[in-house]
């Protein structure tokens, strides 16, 4: 397993819909291994495909870490599909391995429903709420080019934007390693 650096804000990759998984392969079950190990080398609770240069649909969840979470199984989703989201909106402070040392409030619907197929190439269906529906759905927009700045305001995204433009010069500190510009 290795550490894969990550990718930031102004790196393309982040801003187009990614490819579908037509199969799984040994290849993929590697990469999957490496996003599970970046993502915690970086204390993420998740990690989409792309944002390791990857332009699969894949992304991979562990919220082991979060207190009330301690028994979370990791969840790996390939080809994910939004099935239902409830109509509740909840806003809530996020943060993204891409947008380092960014943090801005996000609404979000509740719970969600998504379908997607497991590493045995298995559908799968599930329900999540709370924290486990707001990661997906934030991991599920990385697949579709989406990030929070996309997410959030007209007045919170210009706030954002000298942080945002030194995130894509590479002029942050943190300690994971992030692609070069």
């Amino acid at each position: 397993m290795s550490i894969i650096p990550i990718t930031v804000y102004g790196d393309s990759i982040l801003r187009k819909k990614t490819e579908k998984v037509k199969y799984v392969d040994d290849e993929l079950i590697q990469n999957i291994r490496d996003m599970f190990q970046t993502m915690r080398n970086a204390n993420g609770i998740g990690l989409a495909a792309n944002q390791v240069g990857l332009d699969k649909s894949v992304f991979v969840i562990d919220l082991q870490e979060v207190e009330g979470y301690e028994k979370f199984k990791p969840v790996v989703m390939i080809n994910p599909i939004i099935v239902l989201e409830s109509d509740e909106i909840v806003t809530i402070e996020e943060g993204c391995l891409s947008l380092p040392n960014l943090r801005a409030d996000v609404d979000r619907p509740a719970s969600v429903k998504v379908k997607y197929l497991s590493t045995d190439e298995q559908e799968e269906i599930i329900e999540a709420d709370e924290l486990f529906a707001r990661v997906i759905l934030h991991e599920y927009d990385h697949l579709i080019g989406k990030m929070i700045p996309d997410r959030v305001n007209e007045n919170i995204k210009k706030k954002l934007q000298k942080q945002l433009h030194d995130i894509s010069d590479r002029k942050v500190e943190i300690d994971y390693p992030i692609t070069e510009k």
